[in-house]
């Protein structure tokens, strides 16, 4: 993807967070592309920090987004850039 910082390897969504984001009318690809291109979305300035030094040392990368429809999800990827995974923070 062109913008990407960081290779997302597989990507997978959990059932619940693909029927939130079908019920808010939203693509994941949106979601997908702001995670790789380092829009981490409504994270504390710590977790930004976090992400920062992941992608600098090969860390856990998360991000945090609101659907139109008021539902939260996250974008977790792994340290290894092994995969991506959409999920509703409840699922952690």
């Amino acid at each position: 993807m062109s913008g990407a910082k960081f290779s997302p390897g597989r990507v997978v969504a959990t059932p619940a967070a693909l029927e939130a984001l079908t019920a808010s009318g939203e693509s994941p690809l949106d979601f997908l592309q702001r995670h790789l291109a380092g829009d981490w979305g409504e994270l504390d300035e710590h977790d930004i920090h976090e992400n920062e030094l992941s992608l600098q040392r090969g860390g856990r990368i998360l991000s945090a987004y609101t659907l139109a429809n008021g539902e939260r999800i996250w974008v977790i990827t792994e340290s290894d850039r092994s995969s991506t995974c959409m999920l509703l923070p409840s699922e952690y």
